[in-house]
């Protein structure tokens, strides 16, 4: 085991790997398991996906931090797995901004591990829902209690639309979650993509298949653009998430990555 046994729920089951875990050890943390390390080499078989998962999470700081300093300070992150390795009450800690920060994600495993992580941290909930039912989303207590809709929201899909199929419409989805956002709200987004390296992508996606996990779906610049419907996209665009704003964390000269990010915001 490499979590510390007191950020485990006791029922854990340790033998069954968790996408949020095998994501953490991609990341190089902690809070997973022999099975979430198999899970995560078996992608890393087809896939640079600990680069990828790196890349993402540095994404992640520097949306989280530019939207802070744009005065944003209320977050919903929908498929958030777990709230660790900087993510986002710990970005906004370090900003030295108060913040509310509402985690989604639909996977029990995630939903107990993250519910014991955010004990006693003020300003942060974790909802155990599926982001393809907005409602239950948005409408969760923790959500109301947290998130005033009135004022800006950073909406956070960072890694998670490869998880939506076309017949989930993932393009009508967000647009009922943008509609709930109040103008000057944001919508993160990160997303697999065929555009630069389809072969590896094909592979990936034979893997998903072939283990009978989630199938995902990578998709081009013209589809990932329609997620962000009418909003105003922020400069530098849709770019290759480390072309997103570049400085420290962008993984150096690692201009192109399988992984599309875009920073919108509601006019």
């Amino acid at each position: 085991m490499s979590a510390s046994v007191q950020w485990i729920p006791e029922d854990t089951d340790r033998e069954l790997a968790s996408a949020a875990r095998a994501y953490d050890y991609l990341l190089g943390g902690s809070h997973h398991f022999e099975a979430d390390r198999a899970l995560g080499d078996q992608v890393l078989s087809v896939l640079p996906a600990n680069i990828m998962a790196r890349q993402n999470r540095d994404l992640l700081g520097r949306m989280v931090r530019h939207l802070i300093d744009a005065g944003v300070r209320q977050f919903v992150d929908l498929g958030s797995g777990l709230p660790v390795m900087g993510h986002v009450h710990e970005i906004a800690r370090e900003s030295g901004r108060t913040c509310r920060v509402v985690y989604v994600d639909n996977e029990p495993a995630t939903i107990a591990h993250a519910g014991l992580l955010l004990r006693g941290v003020p300003g942060t909930a974790l909802v155990g829902a599926d982001v393809r039912d907005p409602e239950a989303v948005l409408g969760a207590d923790a959500t109301r209690e947290l998130i005033d809709f009135t004022e800006p929201v950073g909406l956070l899909m960072l890694g998670v639309t490869q998880f939506l199929h076309d017949e989930d419409d993932p393009w009508g989805l967000t647009a009922r979650y943008r509609d709930a956002l109040a103008p000057g709200s944001h919508l993160a987004l990160s997303c697999f993509t065929w555009d630069n390296d389809p072969d590896t992508m094909r592979r990936t996606v034979e893997m998903f298949r072939a283990s009978g996990r989630t199938p995902i779906v990578p998709r081009t610049g013209a589809e990932v653009r329609r997620l962000t419907g009418d909003f105003t996209l922020l400069d530098p665009g849709l770019v290759y998430a480390p072309r997103w704003r570049p400085d420290a964390t962008s993984g150096g000269d690692q201009e192109r990555s399988n992984l599309y990010a875009a920073l919108a915001r509601k006019p």
